[in-house]
């Protein structure tokens, strides 16, 4: 077991990923967790720290690993970060989830233009809990079928960008 807020932890992971597959074609980062929720006056210092090392710092530690095998692959290397809704606006008393949430976009837009030139495509799917259209949880096989897609030969011209997968709902607190 491994706890993806750990870097060595990750570091593990993927001594494992190397020795068992040899290489990686596609890396999907998931990890998150809501964190506290109050003002920021009344947070907890540890409960920030750890919100912002579950839902950002993994995916630096689960990244940093990934590029110099996805950049040995002879096929169409693709990162894929996973995050939510919130990722594009703001909430009162979630200032931690919505500030790591924020972060992901802006590192996924970061990395594609960093990896763009080795070939590598790196993309975010932005999920939200349940669909305000239809009020049910998303389906796991909508994002499973949108991860499969940016990782495709069809996505080939797919980098940088944000894929909501929210019910066409505007923001609505989740």
């Amino acid at each position: 077991m491994a706890d993806a807020a750990v870097a060595t932890d990750v570091d593990l992971v993927f001594d494992d990923v190397a020795g068992t597959l040899g290489g990686l074609d596609v890396l999907v980062n998931s990890a998150g967790i809501p964190g506290p929720t109050g003002s920021i006056d009344t947070i907890d210092r540890q409960a920030w720290e750890r919100t912002v090392a579950v839902n950002l710092n993994s995916q630096y530690y689960f990244a940093r690993r990934a590029v110099p095998l996805l950049r040995r692959s002879r096929t169409s290397p693709s990162l894929i970060a996973m995050g939510s809704v919130a990722g594009g606006a703001g909430l009162a008393f979630r200032a931690p989830y919505m500030s790591t949430e924020w972060a992901i976009v802006g590192l996924v837009k970061s990395l594609a233009v960093e990896l763009g030139p080795a070939g590598i495509r790196v993309n975010a799917i932005l999920q939200r809990a349940l669909a305000a259209s239809s009020r049910r949880p998303a389906a796991a096989d909508g994002v499973a079928a949108l991860a499969l897609f940016l990782c495709s030969p069809a996505a080939r011209n797919l980098t940088g960008q944000a894929i909501s997968i929210d019910g066409n709902a505007e923001w609505v607190p989740e």
